[in-house]
C-alpha cells in the first residue's frame, strides 16, 4: 500500500510541481478485476472488496489517485497492461516464474484450469508511447493481447522446447488446501510459505480482457505471441535461469 498508493500520490505530486506536461500512469488489469461471462473492458470494475489480495486492492487504490489527479486538472493517462511475456524478466515476474518452472521440469502434470490475457512486452511498451502521444487525460486503456487458458500457453511453449505440457486439470480445492497448510501451519515451524493462498484463489479465475478501446482511440495493436515466447525462452536460457539439459531443444536460437 505504501509503495503503490502513497508512491503514486508522491510521484504525481512531484510531476505536477516539476511542470510535467503529461503523466502516463502504469496501472494493471488487476485494478479492474475479473468479469464472469466474458472479457472485461475499461468500463467494467469489480467491487474493491472482491479484488483478491492486497496487491490488487493497492493497484485499484493507486489508480484512484491517478483519476483524482486528472479530475483536479493534471494531464494523466492510465494504462492497464495484462500479462506480459518477453525478455529482461529479471525477478522473474509471476509470468516469468511460470516459464522458468515449466522449462526447469518443476511444473506438475496437473494444473488448475485458469486463463489469462497474454501480451508481448514490446507491444506494451509501444502502447505506453501511444497513450502518451494520443490518449485522453483521465481515461484508462487496457494493453492486452490474446486470451488463453494457461494450459494452451504451456502447450505452445512445449511445442518450441520439446517439454511435455501438463495434461490434467487440478481441482481447485486441492491447491487451496495445500496453500492453507503452507501459510497457516508451516511458519509455526520456522518455514517460509511458498504457496500463497491469494495466488491459488486467483488461479481459479479466467482473467480475460478486451483492448478494443486502445485500438480504436490510438491505434494500439498486439502482435502474435510466438515471438515473445521465443524471446522469453532465449533470455531465460542465456541468463542462467534454466538448467543446461539436453531434453530442452534450442527454440530460443530460432529467429
Amino acid at each position: 500500500m505504501a509503495s503503490n498508493v502513497g508512491g503514486t500520490r508522491n510521484v504525481l505530486g512531484a510531476a505536477q510541481r516539476a511542470g510535467a506536461g503529461r503523466v502516463v500512469y502504469t496501472s494493471s488489469v488487476a485494478a479492474i478485476g475479473v468479469r464472469h461471462g466474458g472479457p472485461a473492458d475499461e468500463d467494467f470494475q469489480s467491487a474493491p472488496e472482491r479484488l483478491i489480495g492486497a496487491y490488487k486492492r493497492s493497484k485499484y487504490l493507486a489508480e484512484q489517485e491517478a483519476r483524482a489527479a486528472a479530475r483536479a486538472g493534471q494531464d494523466v493517462v492510465i494504462v492497464n497492461p495484462t500479462t506480459p511475456i518477453g525478455p529482461w524478466d529479471r525477478k522473474p515476474t509471476p509470468t516469468g516464474e511460470i516459464f522458468v518452472r515449466f522449462l526447469s521440469g518443476k511444473m506438475p502434470a496437473a494444473i488448475p484450469r485458469t486463463g489469462l490475457n497474454f501480451v508481448d512486452v514490446s507491444d506494451v511498451c509501444r502502447g505506453h508511447l501511444l497513450a502518451y502521444e494520443r490518449g485522453r487525460s483521465g481515461q484508462r486503456y487496457i494493453l492486452g493481447g490474446e486470451n488463453l487458458e494457461l494450459r494452451v500457453l504451456l502447450q505452445r511453449v512445449a511445442a518450441l522446447t520439446g517439454q511435455a505440457a501438463p495434461r490434467y486439470v487440478l481441482p481447485l480445492w486441492l491447491p487451496l488446501a495445500v496453500a492453507w497448510v503452507d501459510e497457516a501451519i508451516l511458519p509455526v515451524f520456522g518455514r517460509r510459505p511458498s504457496i500463497p493462498i491469494d495466488g491459488v484463489r486467483m488461479s481459479g479465475e479466467f482473467m480475460y480482457y478486451d483492448s478494443s478501446k486502445a485500438t480504436t482511440e490510438f491505434g494500439y495493436r498486439a502482435g502474435p505471441l510466438d515471438g515473445a515466447i521465443r524471446a522469453a525462452i532465449r533470455w531465460f536460457a542465456d541468463n542462467g535461469y534454466l538448467p543446461k539439459r539436453s531434453g530442452i531443444t534450442t527454440a530460443w536460437q530460432s529467429p
